[in-house]
């Protein structure tokens, strides 16, 4: 498999839940409303024989003439958008979905961003999603999956492909779910926002902003544990030193 980042840049949130870059070495995070935390936002493509995934879309922001910054992010690294088959999202948070359609501006009208793509995502969360609304999900970004041919609404756990597993984890938001990758010798994890930096996989660390905090440091350690035992390829969508990890690399 080939796995690419996809950073879309550094930024702070805080409880407002507004991304606002951050330009290392220029800016101060105590400039910042207090209680500010710093992350990247990284989407990633995995490359395997039968498919190009996208893992997550980003936040979908454009340049001045439209074009989604995922979409010059994917040509810088020799892909076409049109190339993407699946798009497996862990969860429909504003940071991470934000790059599921985008604006036709010459016909105002949206479409989705990965044309060829099947999308992926839990039903309850899809649900959950207009229920709960903004300031976390943003409804009228996500609205073009409803009765749409190109989503495919999961339950629970089980497998696309004979790859590709998920499951429910449901510890950031009630029900994210997270993927594990298995093509021959090699197994990619990606647990969008319960494990997305790596220094919180190395410690008993409880986020205050996780839908059950306990239960996503637990769900960490044990996804390390077996991670290491198994030589997991870890990917982090927050991290901004590390993307990606094998715990192998710690031996």
């Amino acid at each position: 498999m080939k796995i690419i980042p996809l950073s879309e840049g550094t930024f702070t949130i805080d409880q407002t839940k507004r991304f606002v870059p951050f330009r290392q070495g220029r800016d101060k995070i105590d400039e910042r409303s207090k209680g500010s935390l710093l992350v990247e936002v990284q989407p990633f493509v995995v490359i395997t024989q039968k498919d190009v995934l996208l893992l997550d879309t980003g936040l979908g922001f454009t340049d001045a003439y439209g074009t989604l910054q995922i979409y010059q992010n994917l040509v810088d690294n020799g892909i076409n958008p049109l190339d993407v088959t699946k798009v497996l999202l862990t969860h429909l948070h504003k940071d991470h979905a934000g790059g599921i359609a985008v604006e036709d501006k010459i016909i105002n009208q949206q479409h989705l961003s990965f044309q060829n793509a099947v999308y992926y995502v839990q039903k309850q969360e899809f649900d959950y999603a207009f229920k709960k609304g903004f300031p976390s999900y943003i409804t009228e970004e996500i609205e073009i999956l409803k009765n749409n041919d190109k989503l495919i609404l999961l339950d629970g756990e089980g497998m696309i492909d004979g790859y590709i597993h998920y499951t429910i984890s449901g510890a950031h938001c009630p029900y994210h779910q997270v993927y594990r990758i298995k093509e021959g010798n090699e197994t990619v994890f990606f647990g969008g926002d319960e494990a997305p930096q790596l220094h919180q996989m190395k410690s008993r660390f409880v986020a205050k902003y996780d839908y059950n905090g306990k239960k996503a440091m637990e769900l960490r350690q044990q996804w390390w544990e077996q991670g290491s035992k198994e030589n997991w390829t870890f990917l982090f969508y927050h991290d901004i030193q590390t993307p990606l990890f094998s715990p192998a690399m710690d031996k």
